[in-house]
C-alpha cells in the first residue's frame, strides 16, 4: 500500500460522507415533516427510515466506487441513483396512499415505527435493483 493509494481511499471517503449528507438533506426537503427536528426528538420511525435511507445511498455508492476509476463518475451515478429511488418512492407511496389507504409520512411522522420501517425499506430495495444493474 503505497502513499497514493491512502491519499485516494481518504479522498473518495471524505467526498463519498460529503455527498451522503447533502443526499440526506436534499431527501429531508422532500418529506412533509422536517426530519433532522423529528430525530432530535426521538422520532425512532423517522429515526429508522433516515438510517434505512443512508445505508441504502451508501451501498449504491461503494458500488459505484468498486465499479469506477473516475471519482467524478461514482459521484454521478450515485447522484442519479438518489433521483431514481426519489421517484420511484413517490409513486410507490401515492400507490399505497389510492390502494391500501396507507400514508407511509403520516404515520412515520406520527412515530409509527412500522411505517419507518416500511419507508425505509422501499429505498433498500431499490437500492438493491440499481446496483444490480451497475
Amino acid at each position: 500500500m503505497d502513499f497514493e493509494y491512502v491519499l485516494r481511499v481518504l479522498v473518495w471517503t471524505g467526498v463519498g460522507s460529503v455527498l451522503l449528507f447533502i443526499l440526506l438533506y436534499v431527501d429531508s426537503l422532500f418529506t412533509k415533516y422536517k426530519d433532522f427536528e423529528e430525530v432530535k426528538a426521538g422520532n425512532m420511525a423517522v429515526t429508522t427510515r433516515m438510517i434505512l435511507k443512508l445505508v441504502a445511498q451508501g451501498y449504491i455508492l461503494s458500488v459505484s466506487i468498486s465499479t469506477s476509476n473516475v471519482l467524478l463518475e461514482a459521484i454521478v451515478v450515485s447522484i442519479i441513483s438518489f433521483i431514481v429511488l426519489l421517484i420511484l418512492e413517490s409513486v410507490v407511496r401515492i400507490l399505497l396512499r389510492g390502494w391500501a389507504k396507507l400514508d407511509l409520512d403520516l404515520g412515520t411522522q406520527q412515530g409509527k415505527l412500522g411505517y419507518g420501517l416500511f419507508a425505509g425499506s422501499l429505498h433498500i430495495v431499490g437500492a438493491l435493483i440499481i446496483t444490480a444493474c451497475l
